[in-house]
């Protein structure tokens, strides 16, 4: 994340350079000022507008000699320690001279090439995990989701390791600590923790004193409405309604949903919540596999067709559902 941003921060600047050196593969290196240069700027031009992308250039690309792939022996002779050192040491350095390869390549080919290598040399002016390192204290955010499944009744009497341990060793993570990593010490002091849960069958005053303590903003969120429902199948770009769309594609099928029929199992998956349990969005899973289940499962056979999906269609299909849920609410 940290080398995405930088890469952006540096994006102009390596796209004036590697257009300079594309101009210098077409024109060879200008001896005077390049704005002065008519020629330079007429090609410029042209290489903006992309009518020049055909047309093949030499370009001298670094390359680095891989350790691996080096086959050279360091002779061993115990009569001359140093000797050996000395070897070791050149080998080493060979390893991390750079040698550049010339390669002939049209400039849309050369272009992403050329931007990769500069935005290298550029990042060599970063310490990027030092960077990271920062940008994590100061800016990171960590997510504990399910922290209710940390906590027991006071009935439950289990073989399960202590919830109360864990949240014990979230304690100083919270309040913040030193963390080692591979990549260097990270200083969790200023990094912001959210922690969620359903609730269901403890309260969150069941956690730990301290560890609520360390956890003072509470919000109760309220359940997923009707409307809501409607925008999780239409706003996100991929999302439930699209997924079914392109799943049938492959076998040839072509489907699609009204807006009636999307509103109609918005509706559907808001009262079974309402009636049975609510899980939240994860309903919309289970109301659409039940309105394409005929379809998909017959797919392979009707390739070619097309199925248009209503709210009359969608009635038909979650009818059962709507029955079972009702029943359910009599049944001790």
């Amino acid at each position: 994340m940290t080398k995405k941003r930088i890469k952006d921060h540096v994006k102009n600047d390596v796209t004036k350079i590697v257009e300079e050196r594309l101009l210098d593969a077409l024109l060879g290196e200008s001896k005077i000022d390049p704005l002065k240069d008519s020629q330079r700027e007429t090609y410029r031009q042209l290489l903006r507008n992309g009518e020049l992308e055909d047309r093949l250039v030499e370009i001298d690309l670094p390359i680095r000699n891989n350790q691996a792939n080096n086959t050279t022996n360091v002779p061993f002779d115990t009569n001359n320690p140093g000797y050996i050192a000395g070897e070791v040491f050149k080998l080493v350095k060979s390893n991390n001279v750079r040698r550049n390869d010339k390669r002939k390549l049209s400039i849309n080919e050369a272009r992403p090439i050329l931007e990769e290598t500069e935005v290298e040399k550029l990042l060599e002016d970063f310490d990027v995990m030092k960077e990271a390192i920062n940008s994590v204290e100061e800016n990171g955010i960590v997510f504990i989701d399910e922290i209710d499944k940390l906590v027991n009744s006071a009935d439950y009497r289990g073989a399960d390791a202590s919830s109360e341990g864990v949240q014990r060793d979230l304690l100083p993570l919270i309040e913040g600590t030193v963390i080692a990593t591979k990549h260097g010490n990270v200083n969790t002091d200023f990094i912001l923790f959210i922690a969620s849960g359903a609730f269901h069958s403890v309260k969150p005053s069941d956690l730990l004193a301290e560890l609520q303590g360390r956890l003072p903003i509470r919000v109760n969120l309220k359940g997923l409405t009707e409307n809501d429902l409607y925008r999780i199948l239409t706003e996100p770009v991929t999302n439930l309604i699209k997924q079914q769309l392109e799943l049938l594609k492959v076998e040839n099928v072509h489907l699609s949903f009204t807006d009636c029929a999307i509103k109609e199992i918005a509706k559907v998956a808001y009262e079974t919540n309402v009636t049975v349990e609510n899980i939240g969005a994860r309903r919309l899973h289970t109301v659409i596999e039940k309105i394409v289940e005929e379809i998909s499962f017959n797919a392979p056979d009707k390739a070619g067709e097309e199925y248009i999906i209503d709210a009359q269609y969608v009635q038909n299909k979650v009818k059962a559902l709507l029955q079972n849920a009702d029943l359910r609410r009599f049944i001790l």
